[in-house]
């Protein structure tokens, strides 16, 4: 097995800012350093590409001492077989280094490479997978936290997939990870094929590398990286902990999001990858299956103690001999809980037919199961359906209608939440229904059944019947989401927006949340109720000045707007880094104009020094959210224009994916939308 220890691995530096663009309504700074990409024979290109999910210029350089501090806003690229010379020595405070290794190529990447370099991002070149490269750097640059958003919703679960080669949950993975947080890949389950016919019994880190590049690939989940022992009901031996620290710490140069961390393990071991998990988190993990583990006991507070100095969560499962272990967890789980109020999180469970109670009240990443894996990872475990079922039962998810209101030429977005709620489990009945007249939307939120709505068109967030407001619904000024929460005398109604979401998750799905900061955008609109969204979306991207074509802004949004005017207008502008339609069907072709205007080529060759480079940061997105009939085709135009477009399908699947995570608090991969929902949805 082609490895290398890692006691003297680098420590990548702690981002400035955590702020997740999924969770806050600013994107972080992060990481500011010089990012300098190492690139293997004859692929020269990813630089370019890594410097357009970023929105930077790019040059080729022959060394890192090559690099300065005048290369700041600029991504480096430097050919793996120059990189060796002098990584070594490279100033680690000015730059982070990715390894940007083709798998075309031959695994393993160069060993020292590997080792050396901050970051390791495995790619195919046919096909190329750019979310998956905007994702990863997105994260490794500390622009996006999953986990500050996950730690706000009230419950979050998790699937394991237990293949010994995930290719072959590929296909099924849409369905699969309904109603999950995160996929956890199980390294200790695969099984990585020998020549002989048989299989390796610890998985080479070129094959892991493989599988956690496919998953990737595959899902917009979080990826937790797991290596179970032996004794915990795993795989990996136990006799040599410093291979655990190999494969954990190369999880985090991969960008794994989460790294489950065995509390077994050597304290050495497991202060060096918190103190090197970069924006990865750390779960630590206690598992036993002696049948002798009590709750109510000092031992299970001392091993909590010990597992959160190095752990963002942790997570205790053990086996149970009687019913009543469940509720001596959940007392447990309150004595926690009010003696660490500042966290981390708990994660508990009992495990086997015993403890699925206990998996229904866990409330932190709970391990779920799928009747499509081949086994479960744990005795006991249930699926997403069957824990939603059980608290229904229990009396703790109590059956409501949930609604679309509004003006909807047919039904399918309610045949869509019912076949998301079947999957899930849940008991709400969806209806869609007409708005009517004035105050009938208030009708329906007053009836005691009443769980949540969306709206289409959205209501004037001026509303009396509800009271509490996001920050987002009250600055955009507008509600298509009605969230209601609690029970009885405890229950109250908050009004959100979940369209500015979903236009922002669009923008980003190509581009890296930096990639927009300070630079210029476009919005065109028939008036400025339907642009608050748009003008939100951008904002939250730290977007700079923002021009605006057949409208005015007014109220909070305004600041910073310009519209333009003239043609003479139109011309003084430098190019926009995204134009964005929010034109009706009918008007949309009126785009096309802008962008045949500003298309450009948006690269450059050289700089006339011999040091070649490229402007990779020109950017050009364009988004339509026309939905409907339309004369001409603005997004072919766009796309022929060298433009990254998408359509109201997009932003529309991303919406609702917010949408089911307001009204239900469970989520709904946009794979899944897009798969099960079919083209009437949109």
């Amino acid at each position: 097995m082609a490895t290398k220890q890692l006691q003297s691995a680098p420590t990548p530096t702690r981002p400035k800012s955590t702020n997740g663009v999924i969770n806050g309504t600013k994107a972080g700074t992060g990481d500011t350093r010089i990012v300098v990409i190492v690139y293997g024979q004859a692929q020269e290109k990813v630089v370019s590409i890594f410097a357009d999910v970023l929105g930077k210029p790019y040059r080729l350089a022959n060394s890192f001492s090559a690099v300065g501090s005048e290369d700041h806003g600029t991504v480096i690229g430097i050919a793996a077989c120059d990189a060796k010379n002098d990584i070594s020595t490279r100033n680690k405070i000015l730059m982070v280094a990715i390894n940007a290794h083709c798998v075309n190529l031959g695994m393993p990447p160069d060993v020292n490479l590997s080792a050396s370099c901050d970051y390791e991002f495995l790619y195919t070149e046919a096909p190329f997978f750019r979310r998956d490269l905007s994702r990863f750097i997105a994260h490794t640059l500390g622009q996006i936290s999953h986990h500050e958003a996950l730690i706000t919703k009230p419950r979050t679960y998790f699937i394991s997939t237990t293949f010994p080669d995930v290719r072959t949950a590929l296909s099924n993975l849409d369905i699969l990870s309904v109603g999950s947080d995160a996929v956890e890949i199980r390294v200790d389950l695969l099984k990585e094929p020998l020549p002989d016919g048989s299989f390796s019994p610890v998985p080479s880190l070129s094959y892991v590398g493989e599988q956690v590049m496919l998953l990737r690939q595959r899902t917009e989940l979080p990826i937790i990286f797991t290596t179970r022992c032996t004794r915990e009901n795993g795989r990996f031996p136990m006799d040599n902990p410093n291979l655990y620290y190999e494969y954990l710490y190369r999880a985090i140069q991969w960008g794994c999001e989460y790294i489950d961390v065995e509390v077994w393990l050597p304290e050495d071991i497991r202060r060096r990858l918190f103190e090197q998990r970069g924006t990865s988190r750390i779960i630590s993990a206690f598992h036993d299956f002696s049948g002798t583990f009590k709750w109510p006991s000092p031992q299970a507070q001392e091993i909590f103690a010990e597992s959160r100095k190095y752990g963002d969560i942790v997570k205790m499962i053990t086996i149970i001999n009687s019913m009543s272990e469940n509720y001596e967890l959940e007392y447990f789980r309150s004595q926690i809980k009010a003696n660490n109020p500042d966290g981390p999180p708990l994660s508990a469970v009992n495990m086997g037919q015993l403890g699925q109670l206990s998996r229904a009240l866990n409330t932190v990443f709970s391990p779920i199961t799928h009747p499509l894996l081949p086994i479960v990872a744990a005795p006991g475990q249930l699926s997403a359906a069957e824990i939603n079922e059980a608290l229904s039962t229990m009396g703790q998810l109590p059956k409501k209608n949930i609604y679309a209101i509004g003006s909807f030429r047919s039904t399918p977005q309610a045949a869509f939440f019912e076949k998301c709620f079947n999957e899930l489990g849940l008991p709400h009945n969806f209806t869609s229904v007409d708005r009517g007249v004035k105050g009938s939307v208030e009708a329906f939120c007053l009836q005691p059944s009443f769980g949540g709505a969306y709206l289409n068109p959205p209501l004037s967030a001026n509303q009396s019947y509800i009271p509490i407001l996001s920050d987002a619904a009250r600055t955009i000024g507008s509600i298509d989401t009605i969230v209601a929460r609690g029970e009885g005398s405890s229950s109250y109604l908050m009004g959100d927006n979940a369209t500015w979401k979903g236009i922002r998750a669009t923008l980003t799905r190509d581009f890296a949340p930096s990639a927009y900061k300070d630079r210029a955008a476009i919005i065109i609109s028939s008036s400025g109720e339907d642009a608050a969204s748009i003008i939100f979306a951008l904002r939250s991207l730290n977007i700079g000045k923002i021009y605006t074509v057949g409208f005015k802004a007014h109220g909070p949004l305004a600041s910073g707007i310009e519209p333009f005017t003239s043609i003479e207008s139109v011309q003084r502008v430098d190019h926009p880094f995204a134009i964005i339609s929010a034109l009706p069907p009918e008007k949309s072709h009126l785009t096309q104009p802008l962008l045949r205007h500003f298309s450009t080529n948006g690269r450059a060759p050289s700089n006339g020094n011999g040091s070649v480079t490229g402007n990779g940061g020109k950017g050009k997105v364009f988004v339509d959210l026309a939905n409907g009939p339309r004369k001409g085709d603005p997004l072919a135009v766009a796309e022929q224009s060298g433009w990254t477009a998408y359509g109201v399908a997009d932003t529309s699947a991303f919406t609702t994916v917010e949408t089911l995570r307001l009204l239900v608090g469970q989520n709904v991969p946009y794979s899944f939308v897009r798969l099960a929902s079919g083209r009437g949805l949109y």
